[in-house]
């Protein structure tokens, strides 16, 4: 048996992926979780052979946690699912190790057959996401940059971005600003708003 993890935080979808999953003769969902930060501790006390991540997760996205599974838990193969195909999130989830990236939209037979591929070693990605991402290029923006865009997202001044990010407060505007130039924003909001659409945060 295949044993699979799966990371989703709206119920009714999880619920049904594990259904639909179970019904394959050979895989058993041995974990279900509805936030990035319970990841890593369910997949070290239920050893699954791949693991399901959504991409967007309270806690800690599915990017973030399948770095943190690439660590604590080698031997699980992780395939990364999203609502939007973004093509920055492809680029992040191979940085992080994922074997696999499937837009949510498919069928679930896709689904099933993928978790079985990423087990024999094979790299799975959406066809149409990896067009996407091979024309659309790196993320303009520096991890630094990331950094600061995603403190601003709540709307924080520059004070209390450099004070969580301990950094000077010329740094956050400079940052700032370059970010806003980066995304062809007209201020933090939107720079936010366009880096995420691109898959960049």
């Amino acid at each position: 048996m295949i044993r699979v993890l799966l990371a989703e935080d709206q119920g009714m979808t999880r619920g049904a992926l594990a259904l639909l999953l179970g019904l394959e003769a050979d895989i058993e969902v041995v974990a279900q979780v509805a936030a990035g930060d319970e990841i890593v501790d369910a997949a070290l006390l239920s050893r699954p052979d791949v693991a399901l991540l959504d991409v967007e997760l309270p806690g800690l996205s599915g990017l973030d946690a399948a770095a943190l599974l690439r660590d604590e838990v080698p031997d699980c193969r992780v395939v990364v699912l999203t609502t939007f195909g973004r093509p920055g999130y492809l680029r992040r989830a191979t940085e992080a190790g994922a074997a696999g990236f499937l837009v949510k939209d498919g069928p679930v037979e896709e689904l099933a057959a993928t978790i079985r591929r990423v087990l024999t070693g094979e790299t799975v990605v959406d066809p149409a996401l990896a067009a996407a991402a091979r024309s659309s290029g790196p993320s303009p923006l520096t991890a630094r940059e990331c950094d600061v865009l995603n403190a601003a997202v709540d709307g924080a001044t520059v004070a209390d971005i450099a004070g969580k990010l301990h950094l000077p407060e010329s740094a956050v505007r400079n940052d700032l600003s370059s970010a806003i130039d980066k995304t062809g924003a007209r201020d933090r909001m939107e720079a936010v708003r366009a880096a995420r659409q691109q898959g960049w945060l």
